[in-house]
């Protein structure tokens, strides 16, 4: 039988599609007042890998990633979706469109795992009406790719940032 073991925290990341950097700025100042202080914040990339929330939040979007410096509970990941999606909610149009998604994840030394709603073959249901997928995994020193990897996390753009993200995890980490 396996010895259970207290596991480690992890570094929470989350990456924000949006229009508007107002929008954007705001949902940051929630995010840092739930989870702490920020230690990387990406540029500010087009989101060019799917029209997905074109018909919601309208074309010209931009991407941004945070992740933050006191790492958390990995069995946490489902309240933090839950916290996220209630911040999305609080931009929202009269007819209730999005005008900023904000997707958690957790990067370990491991691999990047991502929270959603929506339950596919991959994904573990986590409680709360979350379900987790581990997005990519960490191979022979950089971040690889699966089957069910979104375009935009498999580019190179994206893979660097995480990558920078993982070695602040590894130096708190130590």
């Amino acid at each position: 039988m396996g010895e259970i073991k207290k596991t480690n925290k992890e570094k929470l990341v989350v990456g924000f599609i949006y229009k508007d950097a107002g929008i954007f700025g705001s949902a940051r100042k929630a995010l840092v007042k739930k989870f702490g202080s920020a230690d990387f914040e990406s540029r500010e990339l087009d989101f060019i890998y799917t029209d997905y929330y074109n018909e919601e939040m309208g074309k010209g979007l931009k991407r941004k990633f945070l992740s933050f410096n006191k790492p958390v509970n990995p069995g946490k990941l489902a309240e933090i979706k839950i916290f996220a999606n209630k911040t999305e909610q609080k931009f929202t149009d009269g007819a209730g469109k999005r005008k900023i998604n904000i997707d958690p994840g957790l990067l370990s030394l491991a691999n990047l795992i991502l929270a959603t709603t929506k339950n596919f073959s991959h994904r573990i249901y986590i409680g709360k009406g979350i379900y987790a997928e581990v997005t990519l995994q960490y191979k022979d020193g950089n971040f690889t790719t699966l089957p069910w990897t979104y375009p935009d996390y498999a580019s190179n753009e994206y893979m660097e940032i995480l990558n920078d993200i993982r070695k602040k995890y590894k130096e708190q980490a130590v």
